[in-house]
């Protein structure tokens, strides 16, 4: 009985670090952060930010309307004030917020305020959610040192964030599924079609012609 009494202490002190490992790596999940943007296609968008270092998560949505719980085609046939967006998820302490709205910038053309390259319409335009004022400062501090960059004016606006609502599920991760459907360019991979769809939209062409070398994504 001795020997299990002096066990007791040891056993403690096990939980007690079982119990604070808990602890630490509920701290870490509770530190991801999020940044909700719209920059035209959100596959495109998705697809982009997902080779972020320090980012977990991209989820393509809509958000910035008056219509709760939108479907893609109420969205893309206009009306409802929503933006084609996601929501990217991040580590703040591997990437900042302010990296990863220059990234933004840098991968759309902040100069179109009708839509992004053949995408036209509202819900293609483009936009930061910024949720309070200390978010809202970082973004138009990064917008203004990418307007200075790009040397011409910047149309993204800065706006309140919104109530996000994650799209269907087949447009989540649409640019690297294998699963086969019925596409615009016929019965292949969604894969496949988004690479065809982003090569013939031209963005990545677009975003070399106004951000060159400084253009983190094109060709992707």
């Amino acid at each position: 009985m001795a020997r299990f009494s002096n066990m007791k202490p040891i056993l403690l002190a096990v939980l007690i670090v079982i119990g604070l490992g808990a602890e630490a790596r509920r701290a870490v999940a509770a530190e991801v952060q999020g940044l909700t943007v719209a920059g035209g296609c959100f596959w495109c968008v998705e697809a982009d930010f997902e080779k972020v270092r320090g980012v977990s998560e991209v989820v393509s949505g809509y958000t910035g309307g008056h219509v709760a719980n939108p479907t893609y085609k109420q969205v893309t046939r206009g009306g409802t004030g929503h933006y084609e967006a996601v929501q990217i998820r991040f580590d703040p302490e591997v990437i900042g917020r302010d990296t990863l709205m220059a990234l933004f910038f840098r991968s759309i053309d902040p100069t179109d305020a009708g839509g992004q390259f053949c995408d036209r319409g509202e819900s293609y335009r483009t936009a930061i959610f910024a949720k309070g004022a200390g978010e809202t400062a970082i973004a138009e501090q990064v917008k203004a040192q990418a307007q200075a960059a790009l040397g011409k004016t910047i149309v993204t606006p800065i706006l309140n964030a919104a109530t996000f609502y994650p799209a269907e599920d087949y447009h989540q991760d649409y640019y690297k599924s294998d699963e086969r459907a019925l596409t615009r360019f016929g019965v292949i991979t969604r894969a496949k079609a988004y690479k065809r769809y982003r090569d013939a939209c031209g963005r990545d062409a677009r975003v070399r012609q106004l951000w060159g070398s400084a253009a983190p994504f094109a060709g992707g």
